[in-house]
């Protein structure tokens, strides 16, 4: 993994105790589970911002965002299988998933849906939400298929950061509703 933010924690005694956990392969969702914790943490929650591989259980927390880079449409393996495996504790917890990936302005532009085995996953889990952010690809550090989606056009930064902090705000509006 490349460009991968250092986990940011700030636990105390806040009323609300949120993890973002997510998965990234070149560090652009890791960056936005950042922005997303920041907002939060502006807002008076407490967070836990990590990638899904180091987080073992999910009690404790009082809402969980879970979080996966898209690639052809698809959530990394290792974000649907935490799904899976902490679906249980996931489903007594308000959760929400967010995704980036599209190498346009399409996630700005309307509401994409989950993909298939995530979306059932989240109506077993009863997620509150779901958002999909513009991805990033960049020249450096890339695979043989991501340097001919540049050859194709398709490389640049396509997320926007003000639409993650008024996600992210929504959300803690939320969380305060719950108290």
């Amino acid at each position: 993994m490349t460009d991968e933010p250092a986990a940011l924690r700030r636990v105390g005694a806040g009323p609300d105790r949120v993890l973002i956990a997510y998965a990234s392969q070149g560090g652009s969702t890791a960056q936005i589970a950042q922005a997303i914790g920041i907002a939060l943490l502006d807002a008076g929650c407490d967070i836990d911002v990590r990638p899904v591989r180091q987080v073992e259980r999910v009690t404790g927390f009082t809402a969980v965002i879970v979080g996966s880079a898209l690639y052809h449409g698809v959530w990394l393996a290792e974000a649907f299988k935490f799904l899976q495996r902490q679906r249980r504790v996931l489903a007594t917890l308000p959760v929400w998933l967010f995704d980036s990936g599209p190498l346009d302005r399409s996630a700005e532009e309307r509401l994409l849906p989950l993909p298939h085995g995530v979306a059932a996953l989240g109506r077993a889990i009863g997620v509150r939400g779901h958002m999909t952010f513009g991805g990033r690809l960049e020249p450096a550090g890339l695979s043989l298929e991501e340097r001919l989606l540049l050859l194709e056009g398709k490389g640049g930064d396509y997320r926007n950061f003000d639409d993650v902090r008024a996600w992210a705000e929504g959300i803690a509006r939320e969380l305060a509703g719950y108290r």
